[in-house]
């Protein structure tokens, strides 16, 4: 008994002393860190799926959607965060609400290459492809991988590769 005492105090001051030298009174649900984590699940999906876990990979991505809503809360004009919402969104079926959230960061950065990348992959899935060139157009003096995987997702749109 004197022993789970000693553990609970240990627990209670410890605890106390991490919150004391947090700042924001406890709360991990910053912005960054929310953000932050969701990457983390949407690069741990993208693995899943490489290795055809499709279902788990789903989960994955659902779940980071929902780190990165409370993210959104706190900077809705982050276009890196609609661009992962548009992401996640996509990734787990549901393209109107993916194209939604890709053009309101467009909105806010016409240029956004990882937006116009994913918008490009989006209107291929969907069979808009005059629309998907719209976007490698867009992205053609980048000098980036942004082009070059929408181009290619283009040239093979019979195979899934997005």
């Amino acid at each position: 008994m004197k022993k789970i005492i000693i553990l609970i105090s240990a627990f209670i001051l410890i605890n106390n002393f991490a919150l004391a030298a947090g700042g924001d009174s406890g709360s991990s649900s910053t912005k960054a860190s929310m953000y932050d984590e969701a990457v983390k699940l949407i690069k741990r999906a993208g693995k899943l799926e490489k290795k055809n876990k499709t279902d788990k990979a789903v989960k994955l991505y659902k779940e980071a959607f929902s780190k990165l809503e409370k993210a959104n809360k706190k900077d809705k004009d982050n276009p890196d965060i609609l661009n992962y919402m548009g992401f996640t969104s996509r990734k787990s079926g549901n393209f109107d609400e993916a194209e939604k959230f890709y053009l309101k960061g467009l909105s806010l950065n016409p240029k956004h290459n990882g937006i116009n990348e994913y918008l490009g992959e989006l209107y291929v899935q969907t069979n808009r492809i005059d629309k998907a060139k719209e976007r490698l157009e867009v992205l053609k003096n980048c000098n980036c991988e942004e082009y070059q995987e929408l181009e290619l997702i283009i040239k093979t749109r019979g195979t899934k590769i997005y």
